[in-house]
Formats: structure tokens, sequence, C-alpha cells
């Protein structure tokens, strides 16, 4: 006898599992700006700290590697620890963005927009 009104249900749930998965999109988005990782390059001479966005946020440079002759080393150094940290941001970010479509049961490595 309502037969229709069954499908208005699931249309009305659809929506509210919509709603939901953007408030927790746009809490993981906030969430990536404060989480933070660690770029090595030199092992450990060079340490760069991004945000899973990938903003770097802090350089730190063991000072025996400052010499004048070693100027190009250093910067290829800077570089990679960079790099490496916007690499790890990267992952953390497909990582923490996989545990949400997770929870929400859907794929694990299903793209939504970021």
């Amino acid at each position: 006898m309502f037969k229709g009104l069954g499908q208005m249900g699931d249309m009305a749930k659809m929506m509210k599992a919509a709603q939901e998965m953007q408030t927790k999109m746009a809490d993981l988005q906030e969430e990536m700006h404060n989480l933070t990782v660690t770029g090595e390059s030199g092992a450990g001479l060079v340490k760069a700290v991004a945000t899973c966005k990938g903003e770097l946020k802090s350089l730190d440079i063991d000072p025996s590697i400052f010499s004048s002759d070693d100027k190009e080393v250093v910067e290829d150094l800077i570089l990679a620890a960079i790099k490496d940290a916007q690499q790890k941001a990267s992952d953390r970010a497909q990582e923490e963005m996989g545990k949400l479509t997770e929870g929400m049961g859907l794929p694990k490595d299903m793209k939504l927009p970021f």
C-alpha cells in the first residue's frame, strides 16, 4: 500500500549518510592541518616537519654538515628531507582517508575529493 514510502525512507537514510560523510570529511580536512610527519635525509642530519596537507612547518639541520665545500650536498640533503616529509604527509593523508571510508563501509582504496 505504501510501497513508495519505503524508497523515500531509503533516500532519507542516504541523504543523512551523505551529510555525515561531509561532516567527517570536513573534520578530517581540519585534522590534516594539525597532524605532522617528519621527513629525514643524510641519516637524520636534516629533518623536515610537515603537516599532512604537505605544509612545511620546520627544518632541523645538524650543524656538522655546514662547510663551504659542501654547499650543494647540504642543499640536496635539505631538498631530500622536504621531499621525504611531503611523501610521508601524502601517505598519512591517504591512510587517514582510508580509515574514514572504511569506517563508513566504503572500499578502503576509494578515492574521494581531498
